[in-house]
């Protein structure tokens, strides 16, 4: 990368996926300052990466040119939300990947926008995996000319870059993302757990439908943890519930019913009673294995 596309960029939440972004964009020769409040993992990634740290992220955002937020909820947003927006030089731009609500999207556009300051909502899927690989999909809502302007950071770690229209939208598109993956999550540890029960070799069962009309991205990328119960990785089984709270919330504003959303909701608390809440949310399957055997603590 040339001197002049070098951009300095302040990137703060170092989590499971905002790590990764922030570590191509390293790679990729930008100069990047990160904040996170949790030292051990902003220690480890800082021995990883090339860059420095800031206390907080006001002093991240001071002589920055782009703002880059990957924080768990809407309250983390907020808190970090009058750092960012009084202390980015003008005409700067925030880009948010976090899964928040639509309400607290258009809310921090409005005051960019009065601070002659740009804000992207660019929630993103692909999960832990794509995160690492550099290969998100992001859903952003915000100004043509914002995204196009972060577009090249946003390529460093992202396979497509969609504008889906003006803040908020980004939000909306994830929503729709994860009202329709947990119900894909639930039928593929139905599914397996017929095929299991069955005495089928999962391995050729999984071999046969990926060629077939119930392939997913979920089923590919998920299904030899769900058979070996190794869930200790990925989206949090928390984070989830977080989302889909997001989406029925949005749902009863709207006046959509989303019955196979609160159901599987329901089933993501029954894990989280299992001792799931960090376990990666295709742990569904557990639950699923536990009705079948008659167990309490699966609601069933």
């Amino acid at each position: 990368m040339t001197e002049k596309a070098q951009m300095k960029i302040a990137f703060i939440g170092l989590g499971r996926m905002g790590g990764p972004i922030a570590g191509h964009l390293a790679a990729a020769g930008h100069n990047v300052t990160v904040v996170e409040p949790n030292l051990d993992t902003l220690s480890r990634w800082c021995q990883n990466h090339e860059g420095t740290s800031a206390p907080s992220a006001g002093a991240a955002a001071s002589d920055a040119e782009v703002v880059i937020t990957s924080l768990p909820a809407d309250a983390q947003l907020q808190a970090v939300a009058e750092g960012i927006l009084d202390h980015l030089p003008s005409s700067g731009v925030w880009v948010d990947h976090t899964t928040a609500s639509v309400q607290i999207s258009r809310t921090l556009a409005r005051d960019a926008s009065t601070r002659d300051l740009g804000f992207i909502d660019a929630p993103v899927s692909g999960g832990v995996d794509g995160a690492t690989r550099g290969t998100l999909a992001i859903m952003a809502g915000g100004t043509t000319t914002d995204i196009d302007r972060v577009r090249p950071l946003l390529e460093c770690y992202a396979k497509r870059i969609s504008h889906m229209g003006d803040a908020g939208t980004g939000q909306l598109t994830k929503m729709t993302n994860q009202i329709c993956v947990v119900g894909i999550g639930q039928a593929l540890a139905e599914g397996l757990d017929f095929a299991e029960t069955a005495g089928l070799d999962l391995e050729k069962v999984v071999g046969v439908m990926l060629s077939g009309a119930s392939a997913s991205w979920q089923m590919d990328n998920r299904w030899q943890a769900m058979a070996n119960s190794d869930y200790e990785f990925g989206f949090a089984t928390e984070l989830m519930r977080k989302d889909i709270g997001l989406c029925l919330a949005e749902a009863r504003r709207s006046g959509v019913g989303l019955p196979v959303t609160a159901l599987v909701d329901q089933f993501l608390s029954d894990v989280e009673a299992l001792g799931g809440k960090r376990w990666d949310w295709c742990s569904l399957m557990e639950r699923q294995r536990g009705a079948r055997r008659g167990e309490s603590n699966t609601g069933d």
